[in-house]
């Protein structure tokens, strides 16, 4: 898999990533709750009294790039995936994740962003294993799998 890496944008990934910490800051101080995706869509499904928010929250997810795209066309356009993995490939990383969610007690937005945040030592243990594993995985797609195929 090879990925045009000239698409690289600092400024848009800093704007962004600022947007992120702001969000969960707001939503922190408004309703006293932590941003954590896999935490809100789970309430969404389990939390009867609790679900206007969560919806709001969830459903500004969905449509902020269908926004962007409809008033910027072609701004947010990831870089080109070439071999792109099919669609069963794609399903059965969504469950793996979901499963690991569900194992560390929440997802990279919870821990990463909320968790570091408030200097919580299980979020910092559970951001160094996502981050310890996602570097594991691109050496070994980059330099493992590669080499044997050739």
């Amino acid at each position: 898999m090879s990925i045009a890496w000239q698409a690289f944008t600092p400024w848009s990934a800093l704007g962004g990533g600022a947007l992120i910490g702001l969000a969960a800051t707001v939503l922190l101080s408004v309703n006293g709750r932590i941003a954590g995706i896999s935490g809100i869509l789970a309430g969404l499904l389990r939390a009867p009294g609790d679900r206007a928010w969560r919806f709001v929250f969830v459903a500004g997810l969905l449509l902020a790039p269908l926004v962007l795209h409809f008033f910027a066309p072609g701004v947010g356009v990831p870089p080109a995936v070439v071999g792109a993995p099919d669609a069963r490939f794609l399903m059965l990383a969504g469950l793996l994740v979901g499963v690991g969610t569900r194992l560390a007690n929440g997802c990279t937005s919870g821990h990463g962003v909320c968790g570091l945040a408030r200097l919580s030592l299980r979020s910092l243990a559970a951001v160094a294993v996502f981050m310890g594993t996602a570097i594991v995985v691109v050496f070994v797609l980059r330099h493992g799998l590669a080499g044997a195929a050739a």
